[in-house]
């Protein structure tokens, strides 16, 4: 069935006001980042800078700890993404596989962990991780994020598992492969769309958590993004929008990369899944 004319003019019009729609933000912020005080004061403000102003990202980069700040939050959540993969693949597995009594009681903590606000554990959290003396340290932080993202992540993975079929584990097991050999190159190798998504998800959650950091973080020299570009506020609620608006542009940057790099992988995976299947 071919397709008419004005119906294509219209996807095209809907992906472009798509498109608009989530470029506008990041074209403000770049735009923001290259404006002077004196423009930010002004009473008709402008979508491009009168003047260019660079001078904000060096005042991002050298007043506040920016790079500091992006480094610690690179290395939680780099620790904390390749945590929850290794803990997450063999118990989504567990949990698509395996019948159990506890399946529906694992199933439901799933679910329900995700309802719980973060105000109503973060002290609990702290009285447990004191006494161990991970307050205060980057590992404290990746266990936290770990946990945190833990019951969605077996969430999304079971079912990448349940997709699986059965039958080419059991093809694996004839041929007298182990429970350990068939995951490892049968189940994986079709589970990389899953894994690439929840790493995802895992690494961005990590990278934008605010008040875990806040709470269990002290040391200046440990405090992550977030925490660092909430300094461009001042006490009296005077906010620095210009190298505020280049230090987040900066922030951006990393989280960029990592998502095109892993968008290669995930294409890649998906194509790889359909020649196998």
């Amino acid at each position: 069935m071919r397709t008419r004319p004005t119906t294509r003019v219209l996807q095209y019009v809907a992906v472009l006001a798509y498109l608009v729609f989530l470029g506008f933000p990041l074209l403000w912020l770049i735009s923001s980042s290259l404006k002077s005080p004196q423009e930010f004061a002004s009473i008709t403000p402008s979508i491009l800078p009168k003047h260019v102003e660079f001078s904000n990202y060096s005042d991002a980069l050298t007043e506040q700890g920016l790079i500091r700040g992006l480094g610690n939050s690179l290395q939680i959540s780099i620790y904390s993404t390749i945590l929850v993969l290794i803990v997450a693949l063999p118990v989504s597995y567990a949990l698509a596989r395996f019948r159990s009594r506890l399946r529906p009681l694992t199933n439901g903590w799933i679910l329900v962990s995700q309802v719980f606000p973060v105000i109503l554990i973060v002290i609990p959290l702290f009285m447990i991780l004191r006494p161990l003396h991970l307050t205060n340290t980057i590992p404290g932080v990746v266990i936290v994020y770990m946990v945190w993202s833990l019951p969605f992540a077996l969430w999304m993975l079971q079912g990448y598992v349940a997709a699986v079929p059965r039958e080419l584990e059991e093809a694996a097991s004839v041929d007298g492969a182990s429970r350990l050999r068939t995951i490892v190159s049968i189940v994986m190798p079709l589970l990389r769309p899953g894994l690439i998504a929840t790493a995802m998800f895992t690494f961005i959650s990590a990278w934008n958590e605010f008040f875990f950091a806040l709470v269990l973080l002290q040391d200046p020299q440990l405090k992550t993004l977030p925490l660092v570009l909430a300094r461009f506020v001042g006490a009296e609620g005077q906010v620095q929008f210009g190298p505020l608006a280049a230090a987040s542009v900066l922030a951006t940057v990393p989280s960029l990369v990592f998502f095109a790099f892993l968008q290669r992988r995930l294409t890649s995976g998906l194509l790889s899944g359909a020649v196998k299947g």
